[in-house]
């Protein structure tokens, strides 16, 4: 039933009023959304820059129940009360019958102007909505605190019914592969500086096992070699470091520094009491510890090189900085008798490797996917497949690439020809 006119100033402030409050709803639709979807940790370097907006957010999302609470109780009220007043105006232009014809309009602004656009706008640019919808909301939620108390009250009573803590609710740390993956997004492309940063999150997942050299490899001195060799071989080495020992590697007497005695081996002047003399205790570590917790040990007892030992004490490489540092920035040369390649890149865009290669160099550098979960080297990947001793002409199917053995020294690949299959 239609009833009396209202007066056209009347119908004006309605109309206005109903406009107002659309426009309130959108606001705390957009604020809602803005200061949820907000980057946390982009917010906290702000606050720890001391600007205010970050400072300001940070305290409203420190309790988000009382925050929702405002925002809610806002966005509820300025519904209810634009569908109050709509249905006022309907009922005494149009009738009861344009009660519902009136909701399903409202229904529909509501949700396309103060529910989507708004939501949509803050969850594209949340710092920059955030940014202004902050105050405000914070101005609301000491005016209206008795009330967002009362409500929050309430619901969080419901909430401990079902075990959970909004007091307590903290912001979760990124793990990391979380972090990996923010730093490997962080740009359109890799850059250097997160290659480096990628490598020290993995360091945690590589043991010293994976990036050692081998027992056979390590260059030393014994002293039962005639006394020429071994001025020789300190004044040509290319290591700072050299572990001294008598027959076998296993019966180190202690670490050289070549730096300290040099002089006194291109003198002609060094003789082997006073070489024993300068010698430094040698330092072990035993097999499979991480490289992140070998950097530290490194750092607190001022070392630059390690012995790794089995479970029985036998040597089984060693281990430099400067090995622990290549995982993080990439393989580097120190000095021009270290450039011998031991992947060379062939025209055709198949490698040539020798046998020894690391696998995860060779992964590194050869763009490769080898599990580094087994064998440690191109050699021992090999024989793991044939499950044989190699032969040289020998072709064998690893993963999606193809491995011929070009040459076998003492029953060791010494190369190998790998193309992708």
């Amino acid at each position: 039933m239609q009833g009396p006119a209202l007066s056209q100033s009347v119908l004006v402030s309605y109309c206005a009023i109903i406009l107002a409050l659309i426009l309130a709803s959108a606001f705390f639709s957009c604020a809602e959304t803005g200061l949820m979807a907000i980057n946390r940790y982009r917010v906290r370097h702000a606050a720890a820059m001391k600007q205010r907006w970050a400072i300001l957010i940070l305290k409203l999302l420190k309790r988000p129940d009382r925050l929702l609470g405002m925002i809610l109780i806002g966005n509820n009220v300025a519904n209810i009360f634009a569908a109050a007043l709509l249905t006022l105006v309907a009922t005494h232009y149009f009738g009861e019958e344009a009660v519902m014809l009136s909701s399903v309009v409202l229904a529909f602004v509501v949700l396309v102007f103060a529910e989507v656009a708004p939501k949509t706008i803050a969850a594209l640019y949340p710092e920059q909505v955030s940014k202004v919808m902050a105050w405000p909301i914070f101005l609301l939620l000491k005016l209206f605190y008795p009330l967002v108390w009362v409500i929050n009250t309430i619901s969080n009573g419901l909430l401990r019914l079902m075990r959970i803590n909004v007091s307590g609710h903290v912001i979760e740390p990124l793990n990391r592969e979380e972090l990996r993956s923010i730093v490997y997004e962080g740009t359109g492309k890799v850059l250097p500086y997160q290659r480096m940063l990628l490598g020290i999150l993995d360091l945690n997942k590589v043991t010293v096992d994976d990036v050692m050299i081998p027992r056979h490899k390590i260059m030393g001195i014994d002293l039962n070699d005639k006394w020429e060799h071994v001025i020789h071989l300190i004044a040509k080495s290319r290591y700072d470091w050299l572990p001294v020992y008598r027959e076998s590697i296993n019966q180190i007497i202690g670490v050289l520094h070549v730096r300290e005695v040099i002089n006194l081996a291109l003198t002609q002047t060094l003789n082997q009491e006073t070489l024993v003399r300068l010698l430094h205790e040698p330092y072990f570590v035993p097999q499979g510890a991480l490289l992140n917790m070998q950097l530290q040990h490194f750092q607190r007892q001022r070392q630059r090189m390690a012995l790794i030992v089995d479970e029985y004490g036998e040597i089984q490489g060693l281990i430099t900085l400067k090995n622990i540092l290549e995982e993080i920035v990439g393989e580097f040369t120190l000095h021009v008798t270290s450039n011998k390649k031991t992947i060379r890149l062939q025209s055709d865009g198949s490698y040539l490797v020798e046998g020894a290669v690391a696998i995860r160099t060779l992964n590194r550098q050869a763009h490769c996917q080898f599990p580094t979960d087994g064998p440690r080297t191109l050699n021992g990947l090999i024989v793991d497949a044939l499950e044989m001793i190699p032969r040289a002409g020998i072709c064998v199917r690893i993963g999606d690439y193809g491995i011929e053995i070009m040459a076998v020294e003492n029953n060791h690949v010494s190369m190998a020809h790998l193309f992708k299959i």
